[in-house]
């Protein structure tokens, strides 16, 4: 009997990830969940740029093409799933799309002609969704959903301002929330509720062949780069993304109407678009016992646990 991490369901639910890769530390754990999950058709990877800022890469979303194929590699499933280039740059403005193989995938997807629904998961910012809903504007009423990791608190003040994958592209958010498509919006108040400590790692998914230490390896790294503080743990924030496609019920969420946003990255609710689905909390058990297990699972299965 094959192990869960390759055991295929007969109903799946077919998924694009789209994914700002190298930006952080996080993406990566996301990734490989999704492409542990059997009830996921998982058709495609789209690498997304993560801005341009003093000190960062200037070609970022070839920089998260090589962290993907990265992945990929350590994971033996090099030419398995399909990798598209994403948009290289934000919007340009509210009208016109940045093209790109990965807005081409996502177009393919969302109007084939069966009634299968899609899931869009965006890790990062929503450049590749609002470039596939200018390019052909009839997606907004196909069986579609984007699931989006970024927007600022409803309530309270942001961590930090602007909140980080709106800020890559304020155009692009602005023109999703103000479109028609199924919109699942998971803010930054919510992806903070991920915290693993180092600990936690090291005991469950280090000891997990070439990709757990990779995994585990980076975010280290990662934090002794950028933090500037002593950390033992990080938010994986992109992971809620994930959850929410495994299981709906993977957290608490409330339906709203969609806000736009000002040039600055600010809601403003004074233009309201259509009911959105927010979450407000996330079950991190379900979601990371989930993601260790499957992990494990896949690892024992491969010989090298």
């Amino acid at each position: 009997m094959p192990s869960y991490s390759s055991r295929r369901l007969a109903l799946r639910r077919r998924v694009i990830i789209d994914t700002d890769a190298k930006n952080e530390a996080d993406d990566q754990f996301a990734i490989v969940h999704a492409l542990l999950s059997p009830s996921f058709d998982l058709r495609g990877i789209i690498p997304a740029h993560f801005g341009f800022r003093p000190g960062r890469s200037e070609r970022s979303m070839l920089d998260s093409r090589e962290e993907v194929d990265l992945i990929l590699r350590l994971m033996d499933l090099t030419d398995q799933v399909r990798v598209e280039n994403g948009a290289p740059y934000a919007l340009p403005d509210h009208k016109t799309p940045v093209p790109s193989p990965g807005a081409e995938l996502i177009i393919e997807e969302a109007m084939r002609s069966d009634d299968d629904p899609l899931f869009v998961a965006f890790f990062g910012p929503l450049t590749d969704m609002a470039s596939a809903l200018l390019m052909e504007p009839r997606i907004a009423e196909k069986d579609v959903t984007v699931v989006w990791i970024g927007g600022p608190p409803y309530d309270g003040p942001p961590a930090y301002h602007p909140e980080f994958n709106l800020s890559n592209d304020i155009r692009a958010a602005s023109v999703v929330f103000g479109s028609q498509i199924k919109l699942w919006q998971i803010p930054m108040s919510t992806y903070v509720m991920t915290a693993v400590s180092y600990a936690e790692l090291d005991a469950k998914v280090a000891p997990c062949g070439k990709i757990g230490e990779y995994l585990v390896r980076q975010l280290v790294e990662f934090n002794e780069t950028w933090a500037g503080r002593p950390m033992e743990y990080r938010c994986l924030g992109d992971s809620p993304a994930v959850g929410v496609m495994l299981n709906p019920q993977c957290g608490r969420y409330v339906e709203r109407p969609a806000p736009g946003f000002t040039a600055e990255g600010e809601y403003d609710f004074s233009v309201t678009h259509r009911p959105i689905r927010v979450y407000e909390s996330i079950d991190s058990r379900f979601l990371f016992e989930d993601f260790f297990a499957k992990l494990r699972l896949f690892t024992k299965e491969s010989g090298t646990l």
